[in-house]
């Protein structure tokens, strides 16, 4: 392994951001129209740009980098565009990207014209690597870059005079550099621009290329703000890119170590293993009771609107805006779900949020309840329960979950897929509420009798007659009972059906007014031990507890 080394120690003494904690939402920038777009396979058009920059507004965004204007037409065309018809509100800054080249720099301004404020973004490499290898340059020559480029920013401002600009500085391959070079050629840059408290500069600090662990980062950072000079002149960004696979823990802990700001894309979109993804840091301060100034409470619409505007998927397990980061199939995780839903469905809306597996509240972020259990061959016995609960108001006993659950199962195996609520509603159907066989009730009728005002011993109140068939044979039998599921039992006694006893009852209403049925459920227990579940539905409750029997008998 003597092809890599470790990227060693950044020599910061009683470091202070392991103590530190997010208290407050930095400044974010996105950069999805320069970062994301360059990293397309098909470049954004103008028109899409614009719609992407409108969404960007939308969601919060005040600092929006648009591009590099001086790179290509397109780029040049749909700034001119966001200035000359007024698209650019007055709480929000654009950011444009130059390299530090007098002749880019030129035609930077010349595409601010009329522009109300802009963060003129400058850059070069300095990198051991860019340096030996890019530019085959000393440190004082990519110091002397850096200096020149503000001194052309400086002389080509005066083409905008009715234009605020603020600047920044990127040390591109911060993460590379060595981190007491970044610091002078940053002291360069600052004390050539004269920034004050009253004119920041912005030096931002690139992880170009993920090289560590995200503990260096933040030492790299802490020890950067603890040595350039009057802090209070300066902003201190971050730009983390996503190589190692740290992006966003990288850049949490930056913030940790003195970060004031953050440039990353929506959903991480950037060049090779991509930029920042701002909404899983937003999201990730939001869920710890941080206000991130960013709107994401209707995701899955910017989540459409990012893939329409840039031909990129959201893998389905990214976090928050995933299409099953709220989906559970496993049945423990299921139960665990369901159990918390119901506790907190008593509690008030700003109850501490705690249900087991859910670190955010799906309706916080736009997505529905109902995506939260599906059901596949993994599932377990509450997560059919739930979906018959939430999308059918079906309330199943608790002691009826395993039954349901086993039969869900088996249907979800045999399929070797997931299965929809309606699919899981027609094998409940199928099964306990619509299975004839082997009985099935041809003809039925009840006598309520009249009970003598003088009797002291209880009597019967109710005649059943019915007419049934038993594996292929037709019965009529009669009894009586202190009820109909009463009298409808005892006339069964007549016939070959085997005994039972009834070892359960529940029963709910379901639907609203004149659509109002009557749910009832019944567990029978045969003279053997074996106890079987049946379910009725009537809007006659008698009715709906007779069904029940049946379907019991009929798991026999």
């Amino acid at each position: 392994m003597a092809k890599y080394v470790p990227f060693g120690k950044i020599p910061v003494q009683n470091r202070r951001w392991p103590d530190n904690e997010i208290t407050h939402a930095p400044i974010w920038c996105s950069v999805d129209l320069r970062d994301g777009n360059q990293a397309l396979a098909v470049p954004m058009t103008v028109e899409q740009k614009l719609a992407f920059f409108d969404l960007l507004v939308k969601v919060g965004f005040k600092e929006i980098e648009v591009g590099f204007p001086s790179a290509s037409q397109t780029e040049y065309d749909f700034l001119r565009r966001l200035i000359d018809e007024k698209r650019i509100p007055d709480d929000v800054t654009i950011q444009v990207l130059c390299q530090a080249r007098e002749h880019l720099i030129k035609k930077t301004f010349e595409s601010l014209k009329g522009a109300k404020a802009a963060i003129f973004h400058i850059y070069n490499s300095t990198s051991p690597a860019q340096r030996k290898y890019t530019f085959n340059m000393t440190k004082e020559q990519i110091i002397q870059i850096a200096v020149d480029g503000v001194q052309c920013v400086q002389k080509y401002r005066e083409m905008v005079p009715e234009t605020r600009i603020q600047l920044e500085y990127s040390p591109e391959s911060f993460s590379n550099t060595e981190i007491d070079f970044s610091v002078e050629i940053c002291e360069a840059v600052k004390a050539q621009w004269g920034a004050s408290p009253e004119d920041k500069i912005i030096l931002n600090l690139p992880t170009t290329v993920e090289c560590a662990t995200p503990n260096v980062h933040a030492d790299q950072i802490e020890y950067f703000a603890a040595h350039i000079s009057n802090r209070d002149s300066v902003i201190i960004s971050l730009h983390n890119h996503n190589d190692r696979g740290t992006g966003v823990a990288s850049c949490e802990l930056g913030l940790l170590a003195g970060a004031d700001r953050v440039e990353g894309t929506l959903f991480g979109n950037g060049e090779r293993t991509g930029n920042l993804d701002i909404v899983t840091v937003a999201l990730n301060m939001y869920t710890q009771g941080v206000d991130p100034g960013l709107d994401f409470s209707h995701i899955s619409d910017i989540s459409n609107e990012y893939m329409r505007f840039t031909n990129m998927p959201i893998h389905p397990r990214h976090p928050y805006a995933g299409e099953l980061v709220f989906t559970a199939f496993s049945g423990s995780h299921q139960d665990a779900i369901r159990k918390g839903m119901a506790a907190r469905s008593v509690l008030g809306p700003d109850a501490v949020w705690d249900v087991p597996y859910l670190p955010i509240d799906p309706h916080d972020v736009g997505r529905e309840y109902e995506e939260i259990i599906r059901i596949n061959s993994q599932s377990g016995k509450g997560g059919a329960a739930w979906i018959l609960e939430q999308d059918y108001g079906i309330y199943l006993p608790k002691a009826m979950h395993p039954a349901l659950g086993a039969a869900i199962t088996e249907t979800a195996d045999k399929a070797q897929k997931e299965l929809s609520p309606s699919e899981i509603y027609a094998v409940f159907a199928e099964r306990w509420l619509n299975r004839r066989e082997p009985l099935c009730i041809l003809d039925i009728a009840e006598t309520h009798l009249d009970t003598p005002v003088t009797s002291s011993v209880p009597v019967a109140s109710v005649m059943c007659r019915v007419s049934i068939r038993w594996r292929g044979d037709t019965y009529t039998i009669g009894d009586t009972g202190n009820g109909p599921l009463d009298a409808f039992v005892s006339a069964l006694r007549k016939t070959p059906i085997p005994r039972f006893t009834i070892s359960a009852f529940h029963e709910h209403s379901i639907g609203t007014g004149n659509d109002t049925d009557a749910l009832a459920y019944i567990e029978i227990t045969t003279e053997s031990g074996d106890k079987f579940w049946g379910c009725g539905k009537s809007s006659n409750i008698g009715r709906a507890g007779i069904d029940a029997i049946v379907s019991a008998i009929n798991q026999i």
